[in-house]
């Protein structure tokens, strides 16, 4: 008889344990994301030709959360310290005051801005979908594009900047994947994903030369005058000189070059002024025109002069001068 209460005994302890284990949860796991962002480097730049110029880099965003459950991913990138316009397009990178144009792009057109959810500009930010695999652990490689827009053969040499630390950038995540990213990152707390957007801007120079023709002549028995153009466009606040070398032709001086035809030759000059009373050389500080970038076209005359001398033979008498931009 005194089996029963034992027995009875033994199946309440049972219940009561199995009672424990139904009524007691275990720990939540929470999601967390972030995203390690490389700074965006456009290295030194020369923008005096007014072409774009485009980099990239890859960044990676990292889940930690609920193993085999799927995860939205919504990456928030805002103005930057350089700020943006008010479309959201172009943002700016500066040095002191002056700006430079750039973006930050979704797609390999560079059509698509990359922007936000949070802030009030059209472009919004980026929404990625990775999974959590069995170790809790989620991560995606996500491309970024940017580009220092066109045009801006005018930007002054130096370095510029835009730091996105801070409030400038927001990684939020949701396991509801049909929720919108515009609601995820208003309600969902985040992380922050640092980066630097730079660019060297090299001071530099480009320019343009038109022939200059002096025409057919009988007798060289007078003067015989032409001119061409020169035309230099040099980064803003850029010093830099034009010089002119004494030709191809075995010319010895800036008013002694020489125009040839086989084995004869015509006697010629360039010089700076209308009056050709003063000679356009190669020698800095001599005889060369001296001038400070716009960051537009600076236009130039040379002026050339065939002396009188002997007539040569009829033919046609050339000879290549090369012009010398130094900065």
């Amino acid at each position: 008889m005194p089996v029963k209460p034992l027995l009875t005994s033994i199946l309440s302890g049972l219940c009561a344990v199995v009672a424990l284990l139904v009524i007691t949860p275990g720990p939540a796991l929470a999601l967390t994301c972030n995203a390690t962002i490389p700074d965006v480097d456009f290295g030194t730049v020369d923008l005096s030709s007014g072409s774009p110029v485009n980099t990239s880099v890859r960044m990676t965003v990292t889940c930690t959360g609920i193993p085999r459950r799927r995860v939205k991913v919504c990456i928030n990138i805002g103005s930057g310290s350089g700020s943006n316009a008010p479309s959201g397009d172009p943002r700016y990178m500066l040095n002191g005051a002056n700006r430079l144009n750039y973006n930050l792009y979704k797609n390999a057109a560079l059509t698509r801005v990359w922007g936000s959810w949070v802030w009030p500009y059209p472009p919004t930010g980026v929404r990625r979908r990775l999974r959590i695999r069995n170790n809790g652990t989620g991560r995606r490689r996500i491309r970024m594009r940017a580009q220092i827009h066109a045009g801006q053969s005018g930007a002054q040499a130096g370095l510029y900047i835009s730091s996105f630390a801070s409030f400038h950038t927001l990684v939020t995540a949701s396991y509801n994947t049909s929720q919108s990213c515009r609601t995820i990152s208003s309600s969902t707390a985040g992380t922050q994903a640092p980066f630097v957007v730079r660019a060297n801007v090299l001071g530099a120079c480009t320019i343009t030369t038109s022939d200059m023709n002096f025409g057919t002549a009988g007798l060289l028995s007078a003067n015989v005058d032409a001119r061409n153009r020169i035309r230099v466009r040099c980064t803003p606040g850029l010093a830099y000189t034009i010089g002119l070398d004494n030709g191809s032709s075995g010319g010895t001086g800036p008013a002694s070059r020489l125009m040839a035809s086989g084995g004869q030759t015509v006697t010629y000059g360039i010089y700076q002024n209308n009056a050709r009373t003063v000679v356009w050389g190669n020698t800095p500080g001599v005889n060369t025109v001296a001038a400070v970038g716009t960051g537009g076209n600076q236009n130039y005359r040379a002026y050339g002069r065939v002396p009188p001398q002997p007539t040569p033979p009829p033919g046609t008498y050339t000879d290549t001068v090369t012009v010398v931009v130094t900065y």
